[in-house]
């Protein structure tokens, strides 16, 4: 490999904003947000929106995300 030309490759925390999960991995993705875990050691954050752990897809659940109502909207439009 030649030098000077790969992003850094370190560890790296994902958190998953909707259920506070954290995924420690390696990463070449880099956060100004920290955290410190119970190693005593500080990693770079990088929050996701859904994970794995949250998708309704892995977690079996079906849920509905209703943004200004717009399922409600729907219902009523095409109701019959």
């Amino acid at each position: 490999m030649k030098n000077d030309i790969h992003p850094l490759y370190h560890p790296v925390v994902f958190k998953d904003l909707s259920n506070g999960q954290l995924i420690v991995t390696r990463s070449t993705m880099t956060s100004e947000q920290k955290i410190t875990l119970s190693d005593g050691q500080q990693y770079p954050v990088v929050p996701l929106e859904i994970t794995n752990m949250s998708h309704p897809f892995f977690t079996g659940e079906q849920r509905l995300v209703d943004t200004q109502g717009r399922v409600d909207k729907f219902k009523k439009r095409y109701a019959r």
